[in-house]
């Protein structure tokens, strides 16, 4: 049967099953009951997986819907739903994987893409007894909601974006465009495991971001916003997000009207809270995910135990915080969540491991083995990457700063993970003179090196936050949803470059 014919079929299933049953029932209920993949097919699945031998072979189902809606200018521009559904399988054996996925969760294309994935191990067929015993396994859920976004109808969703885009315009009159995007979704996840575990799990979705343009004359800026993670209608029951996202944008967009060119060369630099973490993820985060280090590819390869850092940090990659949008109950191998301490008051203490750089660097996955979907396999990634607190006053932190600037968001970075430089563009910033945030800068970028600024990094505020924002990370051709975090950093010295 047409997978996309399935699709279209269940859906309406799948939404019951997710408002009537725990968020593992309803998985279950859906792929045993609705798509006949019960333990039987499982353990044929996994059975011709491992026909030509391996160390180890897992099974990934997902089906998601994905619903979002697009309004510029108070006309709606686009507004689709989507349902991606499929089943993807992998072998390995050493530190080779096999890999084959399907879009059909008929039988025949599925024993084909086990097929596919055993044809890269190379040794005797291992056995899985008829006896074999699977082991139904229950994560904490970091993720609790009782209604999704999901639940709310098309013109609950439109009435919320025009709201927000009445609250922009009426900041200023010099708001000319507004672009709102509103995205839900619901993953429904079964991982199955050649050890014999099964995990099941619903991993909601939401996203917003507003986007404004202002002009003055010939000057025209840009200005943005954006909330996201795991969250559902209690977390938008909470705050008006219409009015603070749309006001937060168009504040952007007109503060920058009056920014100043920004000074150039060596200077103090203060990252503020939230999300400057983003500098943390690209130059400090992805350069200590296993793969990399396994490859001998990254500038922190080898360096286990070694001081990477100023005394005053402490890193953490985590996917136990809840509601974030790095949150994941277990991780696309079937490894549990957890809160991997990364680096410890400068020092170098752990990766990020999936399981074949654990096996590598013989130590324990860390629930970093993360994919896009189906037809992925997964790769070690973050979740939701931070430093930790410290213990000084945020306004003491711009108090010691004769001439610096202090940068509040980010529309990005690049990162050369070989030897640590990195590039990052500021979109809202200001230049400190004299221990006081004075004018608005523009057009410049942070250049520097990952170890380096580290090391720099001379005070750590008590201001610690997760970004609200809707970061989402790219990795050889995969993209997954992750979390920043940062406290307000000094960082002595870095170079400012103009754009």
């Amino acid at each position: 049967m047409n997978s996309t014919k399935i699709s279209l079929e269940r859906k309406n299933i799948a939404h019951q099953l997710t408002q009537t049953l725990t968020a593992v029932e309803a998985v279950k209920q859906l792929f045993e009951k609705e798509m006949g993949i019960d333990q039987t097919v499982v353990h044929k699945l996994l059975s011709t997986a491992l026909r030509h031998g391996g160390d180890f072979a897992d099974i990934h189902f997902e089906y998601s819907t994905r619903n979002s809606v697009v309004m510029e200018d108070g006309i709606i521009k686009n507004s689709a739903v989507a349902v991606v559904s499929g089943v993807g399988i992998r072998v390995i054996q050493n530190d080779q994987t096999g890999y084959a996925f399907s879009e059909d969760f008929d039988l025949k294309p599925m024993l084909h893409a086990a097929r596919t994935a055993a044809s890269i191990a190379s040794s005797r067929e291992v056995s899985l007894e008829e006896g074999f015993r699977f082991n139904e396994l229950v994560p904490k859920n970091y993720y609790p909601i009782l209604e999704t976004v999901t639940d709310l109808e098309l013109t609950q969703k439109i009435e919320m974006l025009k709201r927000t885009e009445a609250f922009a315009r009426a900041y200023d009159d010099r708001i000319n465009r507004v672009t709102i995007a509103m995205m839900d979704a619901l993953n429904m996840t079964q991982v199955v495991t050649s050890d014999g575990d099964i995990l099941r799990d619903t991993r909601p979705m939401f996203r917003m971001n507003v986007h404004c343009i202002s002009q003055d004359g010939n000057n025209i800026q840009n200005g943005s916003s954006g909330i996201g993670g795991r969250v559902g209608l209690d977390y938008l029951k909470k705050a008006d997000h219409a009015q603070i996202l749309g006001k937060q944008a168009a504040a952007e967009a007109i503060l920058l009207l009056d920014a100043v060119q920004a000074p150039s060369g060596l200077l103090p630099v203060i990252l503020g809270p939230a999300q400057s973490g983003i500098l943390l993820h690209e130059a400090v985060g992805h350069p200590l995910e296993a793969d990399f280090n396994r490859k001998g590819t990254s500038a922190y390869s080898d360096r286990i135990g070694e001081m990477v850092a100023s005394d005053l940090c402490s890193i953490y990659d985590s996917g136990t915080i809840e509601n974030e949008r790095g949150a994941i109950n277990f991780d696309d191998e079937g490894i549990p969540s957890s809160e991997n301490l990364l680096i410890e008051k400068g020092i170098l203490r752990n990766y990020m491991h999936d399981r074949i750089s654990a096996k590598h660097f013989r130590t324990n996955p860390t629930g970093n083995g993360r994919r896009e979907s189906y037809a992925h396999y997964p790769i070690p990634r973050m979740t939701s990457t931070y430093l930790a607190n410290g213990e000084s006053d945020p306004e003491e932190i711009i108090r010691s700063v004769k001439k610096g600037i202090y940068c509040q968001e980010f529309s990005g970075g690049q990162v050369d993970i070989s030897n640590g430089d990195f590039v990052f563009v500021p979109t809202v910033a200001w230049l400190v003179e004299d221990g006081k945030k004075t004018v608005p800068i523009k057009n410049f970028t942070l250049i520097g090196n990952g170890p380096d600024a580290m090391s720099k990094i001379s005070m750590v505020g008590s201001d610690f936050a997760m970004s609200e924002g809707i970061w989402t990370c790219g990795k050889d051709g995969q993209s997954v949803p992750v979390g920043v975090g940062l406290p307000t950093v000094l960082v002595s010295e870095m170079t400012v470059g103009g754009m």
